[in-house]
């Protein structure tokens, strides 16, 4: 359903990946001159892929995930955060000019979202309020860890693979699990207006593995 509206265009909220619509053209333009899609590879085990997993085969009755908004506003707050967070690790550590550049335009890009995702949260009156089991910020102290251990061409490969695994998986949750859950229709509206922001960044870190692959 979700994916269908997938034409363009990265990691609040994720709700407020509205801001990114309004930088497409600039998202576009860096596109061009990026080559196809690399193959993907393995990659650290990513926010949205937990969140998943958990709603599906839950450890018992009491451990199931309850999504209501205040925990979707929750989770794609800290799901801003961790991006934030590997894109500036990039811009630091990149080996490429490229990866940099990449790394500072998704902290950039995940900072705005992120607080616009705060000020809805504000308007609608929502306290974002995470998972009581909650996996996710240990994963993704982990992933930093193993990054912040390369260097070089091996950092650029599995950043970019991070990359594409951290926004292939929020695809398919925000399609198949998050967004069947909201229950604010202005929420709702805003993650299906903001949802191919993801998209973007995906393609843009698959096609940027291939071009640094080729040199």
């Amino acid at each position: 359903m979700l994916r269908a509206h997938l034409t363009y265009a990265a990691t609040p909220t994720v709700l407020a990946l509205f801001t990114l619509g309004l930088g497409g053209k600039r998202l576009g333009a860096q596109e061009q001159h990026i080559r196809r899609p690399a193959v993907e590879a393995s990659a650290p085990q990513d926010y949205f892929k937990i969140v998943e997993e958990h709603i599906r085969h839950p450890a018992s009755e009491a451990s199931a995930l309850v999504l209501d908004d205040a925990t979707i506003v929750a989770i794609f707050d800290a799901a801003n955060t961790a991006d934030i967070e590997t894109g500036e690790l990039a811009a630091a550590r990149g080996h490429s000019e490229e990866v940099r550049q990449f790394g500072a335009m998704l902290a950039r890009d995940h900072t705005i979202v992120r607080q616009q995702g705060r000020d809805l949260a504000k308007k609608l009156g929502v306290t974002p309020t995470p998972p009581a089991v909650d996996q996710n910020a240990q994963d993704h102290a982990a992933a930093m860890r193993r990054l912040s251990g390369l260097r070089g061409p091996e950092f650029d490969r599995a950043f970019l693979q991070h990359e594409v695994v951290f926004h292939r998986e929020a695809i398919a949750a925000i399609d198949t699990t998050l967004l069947p859950a909201v229950k604010n229709e202005e929420l709702r509206a805003l993650v299906v207006k903001v949802a191919p922001a993801f998209q973007a960044h995906m393609v843009m870190a698959q096609n940027l593995g291939k071009q640094l692959a080729s040199k």
